[in-house]
């Protein structure tokens, strides 16, 4: 099993963080990567079990299931259904937590999948950098301006 890790701290506080991030069809609004999002039936973008299906700027397309969501521990964790990537088992969680020196916030994005030892490094990097820290980059510029 492959595993991802990206922490970063946002000079921003916890709440206004997760005001942007906790909405599951919102990553157009906050990463730079994804062209569009719908939640799949016109379900709540925060329902457990939802869907969204959404482009990447380059046109790929990727579906994912919202797995759990919580507005008390500041976390989501989803599940990837469809993707261009040759993964599989895919679940991944983002969350946040306080830093109380300087009313900052704490981020975590972690996934776990399976692939084939041959890509492994390859997309371990590549989600790391272009998705997890590409988000908290934006994050930190959206926090900032």
């Amino acid at each position: 099993m492959a595993r991802v890790y990206v922490s970063s701290v946002i000079d921003a506080p916890v709440a206004r963080v997760w005001e942007r991030v906790r909405d599951f069809n919102a990553l157009p609004r906050w990463h730079p990567g994804i062209r569009d999002s719908r939640i799949e039936n016109g379900e709540p973008a925060d329902r457990v079990g939802c869907v969204r299906d959404f482009h990447l700027q380059n046109g790929e397309r990727i579906r994912e299931r919202l797995l759990g969501l919580s507005d008390y521990d500041y976390f989501c964790t989803y599940s990837i259904l469809e993707s261009p990537m040759p993964l599989t088992d895919y679940v991944a969680t983002l969350r946040l937590t306080p830093v109380t020196d300087g009313d900052r916030t704490f981020a975590e994005w972690s996934a776990e999948f399976e692939c084939a030892p041959e890509v492994a490094e390859d997309l371990v990097n590549g989600i790391g950098q272009n998705v997890f820290q590409a988000g908290f980059n934006a994050l930190k510029r959206l926090m900032a301006g």
